[in-house]
């Protein structure tokens, strides 16, 4: 993808973020959310590259799990700062590494060697090549290990439209810190309580829920949603069969629905598979549980 749009700030916004909000209840709901995707309670037993680490909350939740080693890395320097600033905080584990990287430099995701849990959550799709980035990224797992990634879904009917939210985006890393600030408003007005005071309590809700289930805050969310440049989307089913009939992984779990759908893979080996993303999303709502891995 190529475009004359500045890329956005990610780092700046994650380094905020972790600096003013982290806390233990942040990062415990981090923890829970690894947990419930995975079916564990703990990491124990699993080595975690964390492609794209973003605030560091995330490799700060594998460690705190058990992992046995987290190496995180991100293009954005200042989303090393952030994630550097967290191991601080953990008195700088000799087994969490931090440091900057590009998930689309052959040469030095080669140089990772291979992980039995490899983790990219909203970040593959950010890179400006999120199929050259996919498929540098399920090159680090080793046989047998997990993949762990979330995507813009193309599959999910946003209103506006999909188009609609690419040229907001780029309007976004053109204009002037203060009309990105109007521009957060514009969004919380429309959006956050769709023009409407009474539904104030719902954002409070939402705000809250951010906070407890996800370890994240609300407005960090937004800025990076309506800023996040460069950005592309993509069909849930071509993400099951990208990773399966090329690269011989197994879908496992997923979760769909929502602006980003998460994928849970195990590599097999075995080329060619086809599973049905809408079905396996099926079985698991009759199973009301998540698969066991």
């Amino acid at each position: 993808m190529t475009d004359d749009v500045p890329r956005f700030g990610f780092g700046d916004n994650w380094n905020k973020f972790i600096r003013q909000k982290h806390n233990a209840e942040r990062l415990n709901a981090a923890s829970k959310r690894l947990t419930s995707f995975l079916n564990r309670e703990d990491m124990k037993g699993l080595d975690f590259l964390d492609i794209g680490c973003g605030s560091g909350l995330h490799s700060m939740a594998a460690l705190t799990l058990g992992a046995g080693k987290v190496h995180s890395f991100d293009y954005d320097p200042n989303s090393v700062k952030a994630t550097q600033f967290l191991r601080e905080k953990a008195g700088n584990p000799p087994n969490w590494k931090v440091e900057r990287g590009d998930v689309l430099d052959p040469a030095y995701m080669e140089s990772l060697g291979k992980w039995n849990f490899v983790y990219s959550w909203g970040v593959l799709h950010h890179t400006g090549a999120m199929w050259d980035a996919v498929r540098n990224a399920q090159a680090r797992v080793a046989d047998g290990g997990l993949f762990y990634i979330a995507l813009y879904s193309a599959d999910v009917d946003l209103q506006p439209s999909k188009e609609f939210w690419l040229e907001i985006k780029k309007e976004y890393n053109r204009v002037t810190p203060f009309t990105r600030w109007l521009m957060m408003w514009w969004y919380v007005w429309r959006f956050g309580i769709s023009m409407n005071v009474r539904n104030v309590p719902a954002l409070v809700k939402q705000i809250w829920t951010h906070r407890t289930k996800r370890g994240m805050n609300y407005f960090t969310d937004v800025r990076d949603w309506i800023g996040g440049w460069p950005m592309e989307y993509a069909g849930d089913q071509e993400t099951a069969d990208f990773l399966e009939d090329q690269y011989g992984f197994e879908l496992i779990n997923v979760s769909v629905g929502h602006a980003c759908s998460e994928f849970l893979f195990r590599k097999t080996g075995v080329l060619g598979r086809k599973t049905d993303v809408k079905q396996l999303v099926e079985k698991l709502k009759t199973e009301k549980a998540y698969t066991v891995v």
